[in-house]
């Protein structure tokens, strides 16, 4: 049986852990070459040796999202190894809490920087060669709080929600090429992500509690259910898919209300 991926040069962004290391991994055992792109050099190179010692095709690529030195010489060295990218994942994030007012600038502006200008700067490097190819995909990272603005997440929820937009706006500006752009928004993924964010509160057991509950579906949600839609989402199972947003939330969206502190 012929892999959903075979064959296709993917890069991910902030993929040494957590969802971005998970989506690797699947990409990988669907065939795919993947490019590694994250801060953490040794992180990346331990993500690569994974993927290796499982009959998979990967090269570390390490850098700064948010230079566009490191990112364009990250998408040249994927190229060089493998060929030209077919498919880019921005899913490289940070997630600053607080209220608006709350958000010290220095946070506000790592923020958009990693979130946002990270998935310009991998766009526009890859988009290129997309549009020669007249073919390619491209899948943004967003998250529910980028639609239900969850309280306490000002900044980081302005950041997945401009993904979104972008998503859409990107769909149409590039479907003429055979370009599709996609968004997955997740809702609690058990995750590092979480963890951190748990770690930081005074009361860990009953916020983690709480991230259970306020999924319809009675739990967070784990890195492999939000691979497994990234992996349709770039394949060609997915040919006639792009604008879309893809909830991947245990039916939080579809509650009705919101959480509040």
């Amino acid at each position: 049986m012929a892999k959903r991926l075979q064959g296709k040069v993917v890069i991910i962004t902030g993929a040494a852990r957590g969802i971005g290391r998970g989506i690797a991994l699947k990409f990988a055992g669907e065939g795919a070459k993947v490019g590694i792109f994250d801060l953490n050099e040794i992180d990346c190179l331990a993500v690569v040796n994974e993927i290796v010692m499982n009959g998979g095709e990967s090269i570390a690529l390490g850098g700064d999202v948010t230079k566009q030195q490191d990112v364009e010489d990250a998408v040249a060295s994927l190229a060089l190894r493998f060929g030209a990218v077919n498919v880019a994942v921005n899913n490289a994030a940070i997630m600053p809490s607080g209220k608006l007012h709350e958000t010290p600038p220095d946070d506000f502006e790592a923020c958009i920087a990693v979130n946002l200008r990270g998935a310009y700067l991998v766009n526009c490097a890859v988009l290129p060669g997309m549009i020669s190819a007249r073919s390619g995909c491209i899948l943004h990272m967003s998250s529910i709080t980028g639609i239900l603005g969850l309280p306490g997440l000002a900044v980081y929820s302005a950041t997945k929600g401009a993904l979104i937009s972008l998503t859409r706006a990107m769909s149409t500006d590039y479907a003429p090429f055979g370009i599709r752009v996609n968004a997955i928004a997740p809702g609690t993924i058990d995750s590092p992500m979480l963890h951190s964010f748990i770690e930081m509160q005074t009361d860990r057991e009953n916020i983690r509690r709480q991230f259970d509950q306020m999924h319809p579906i009675g739990r967070v949600g784990t890195i492999a259910e939000v691979a497994n839609v990234a992996a349709f989402l770039a394949s060609d199972e997915a040919s006639f898919v792009t604008g879309s947003v893809y909830e991947v939330d245990g039916g939080l969206s579809s509650k009705g209300e919101q959480p509040q502190n």
